[in-house]
């Protein structure tokens, strides 16, 4: 690449960076004045800087458009009301059993802070980076993992995009698609289906763009699933003994 193509590259990638955190506050908190003014301030969903043209993002972004454009500031009572309690259904009881967290997808019993917590921890720990507090909030939570590949963006390390690329593979994209689908058809407000729609179209589209930039093609979900499965240590054939009964002793 000339400096030229560098000095873009780099404007995209931060581009990118700030979609990812601008995903990363829908799913942070309830949405509040300020949160809703944030958005406002970046022209979510229009402003972002990857430009969204799959099927599933076009209906994802027209429905958090549509979802933004009933919303004024200071918010109607009631409204606030409706979005604190689906905002506590998706992130905070559970009632809809979408679990914002990685683990309780991909663990065999569905249990939060299992193997693939300590999976994306490791992750983190490649860049430098950790969980600010794991037990209130922990590695493999929504918003973490986008923020974590917020930061891969701006990392100017070699490996950044090779690692969002694998940490996207083997994780975010493993879930997210089946988080999005469950809020969809279970919360009660348009603004938080949105919301899980938009992120993981977003994400997924972001996938085939590294598969590009990194001139690698993306690998299938199959294939995927096939090198996270755990790796079985190799049976050693061991020495015949005598069994009583199986041979002549003698």
């Amino acid at each position: 690449m000339n400096p030229a193509s560098d000095h873009s590259l780099k404007h995209f990638l931060t581009a990118i960076a700030g979609d990812l955190e601008s995903l990363a506050l829908l799913h942070d908190v309830e949405l509040s004045d300020d949160s809703l003014n944030r958005l406002r301030s970046v022209s979510f969903p229009d402003g972002l800087g990857l430009r969204l043209d799959s099927e599933l993002s076009l209906r994802a972004m027209e429905l958090m458009r549509a979802s933004l454009a009933e919303l004024s500031t200071p918010m109607d009572v009631a409204l606030r009301d409706d979005l604190a309690v689906d905002y506590a259904a998706i992130y905070l009881t559970y009632a809809y059993q979408a679990s914002p967290c990685e683990s309780v997808w991909l663990d065999q019993e569905n249990l939060g802070m299992q193997a693939p917590m300590f999976q994306v921890r490791e992750f983190y720990r490649l860049f430098d980076l950790a969980a600010e507090n794991w037990r209130m909030r922990s590695d493999d939570h929504l918003c973490l993992e986008l923020h974590f590949l917020a930061a891969l963006m701006r990392e100017t390390h070699p490996l950044a995009l090779p690692e969002a690329a694998r940490f996207l593979d083997e994780h975010l994209l493993r879930w997210l698609p089946m988080f999005a689908r469950r809020v969809s058809a279970r919360c009660a407000t348009p603004f938080y289906a949105g919301a899980a729609l938009l992120t993981a179209a977003y994400c997924d589209e972001l996938r085939y763009v590294l598969a590009a930039l990194l001139d690698e093609p993306r690998p299938s979900p199959e294939a995927v699933d096939a090198r996270m499965k755990p790796r079985q240590a190799p049976v050693t054939a061991m020495p015949m003994t005598y069994l009583p009964g199986a041979a002549p002793s003698w």
